[in-house]
């Protein structure tokens, strides 16, 4: 598995895109705009992007999709979870609050939910419904890489907001302490915002959490 990392928008998201080395096929997880950078990543790694995945809807990781989906030859969008259907109905209010342009409100082609799994290339990528930071989002996780993707739910050093509709204080630390530290310690994961680092580093380290247990 090939990762590069494409930072988009105002907000440096962390755009992925995810390919299967022995195939080329490919998977662009959270294009929230700068469409062109995008495409000329996937030209350069000479990929063959099947779909789009969507941690959640907020304007910075899911704005651009419907465009890159059709830039694509119309490739599927897949995610969130269903209950971040009402961020995604938003983006055109998102957008003018933001200052991040024009955007559309779209739906996905397919909703996910906990123990879903997507395919890329030879590569299963499991999907964890991880409220939170919004209701419906979710976490992508390769168990044989050993890697995940969480939007923002956590990142170096902090977790994510809460302060937004909808959003559960509660229900983000337990997402993490329940369903994201038994990964294990040494899953690495790339985050929504800012430098990549792992669970256990988190569980031990991260300021917003207090966990001693130890995941093998």
């Amino acid at each position: 598995m090939q990762i590069y990392l494409i930072p988009v928008t105002p907000f440096q998201q962390n755009c992925s895109l995810i390919v299967c080395k022995t195939t080329r096929d490919a998977a662009v997880v959270d294009p929230g705009g700068d469409i062109e950078r995008i495409l000329e990543t996937i030209k350069q790694a000479d990929a063959q992007v099947t779909q789009i995945l969507l941690t959640h809807g907020h304007l910075d990781h899911a704005a651009g999709a419907p465009e890159l989906a059709a830039a694509l030859g119309d490739v599927p969008i897949i995610g969130p979870h269903i209950d971040d259907q009402f961020w995604l109905d938003s983006l055109d209010e998102q957008s003018k609050r933001f200052g991040f342009g024009h955007a559309h409100a779209f739906h996905p082609t397919r909703w996910l939910d906990e123990t879903d799994t997507v395919q890329i290339g030879n590569h299963q990528i499991n999907v964890i419904h991880c409220p939170g930071h919004t209701p419906g989002h979710v976490v992508f996780y390769s168990a044989t890489q050993k890697i995940a993707w969480v939007g923002d739910v956590i990142f170096q050093n902090s977790i994510g907001r809460t302060d937004f509709p909808r959003g559960n204080h509660d229900d983000l630390i337990s997402s993490i302490q329940n369903k994201l530290f038994p990964l294990g310690d040494d899953v690495q994961f790339v985050p929504g915002h800012g430098a990549t680092s792992t669970f256990g580093t988190e569980r031990t380290h991260n300021p917003h959490l207090k966990i001693t247990k130890k995941y093998s």
